[in-house]
């Protein structure tokens, strides 16, 4: 009996060996995680199997982390977007600062180079909350000062993109 694969291979593959049909499955579900296998494998050229095989490989790599809700901050009452670059002596990084990441209101955190020893990502419902949330910063020890850039409008807001730019334009692109 000939077993039909429909492109599927074995082993676990880390994103250096994603391959076209990987990358379209994962553009496709960043759009939509709840489109069914057999939608996801018309879109792609795929049996449903084969697309379920991958999404199952690719959720136990670590590739995938998960599926989730594009919720609106404006419609759950977050009106106010804002991006936290938190000074600190040292490091930063501290065990007190990381538990701010229990309020709800933190969308995400980075530790990055630069001016800067973490960076938040804050939404919240007015201006009175974010100052709250900038005393409970302050309150940290070894925080130096903050710089809060408050969002006016969002063009461009989505998750990690599956695609990648394998040819840079030779000149920027025009205005």
């Amino acid at each position: 009996m000939i077993k039909e694969t429909n492109g599927i291979r074995g082993g676990r593959r880390g994103p250096e060996q994603l391959d076209l049909f990987d990358r379209k499955i994962l553009g496709a579900l960043a759009e939509d995680a709840l489109q069914s296998y057999a939608v996801l494998g018309k879109a792609v050229n795929l049996s449903p199997p084969a697309v379920h095989e991958r999404v199952k490989r690719l959720r136990r790599s670590g590739v995938m982390k998960g599926a989730h809700a594009a919720l609106d901050g404006t419609a759950l009452g977050k009106p106010l977007l804002a991006f936290v670059h938190v000074e600190a002596a040292g490091w930063g990084k501290s065990e007190r600062l990381m538990q701010l990441c229990r309020f709800p209101e933190v969308e995400e955190m980075h530790s990055v180079a630069g001016d800067a020893s973490v960076i938040f990502k804050v939404r919240t419902g007015s201006p009175r909350a974010l100052e709250a949330f900038l005393s409970q910063v302050h309150a940290v020890p070894g925080v130096t000062g903050t710089k809060s850039y408050v969002a006016l409008s969002t063009y461009l807001e989505r998750p990690v993109q599956a695609e990648m730019t394998s040819d840079w334009p030779e000149y920027p692109l025009p205005a």
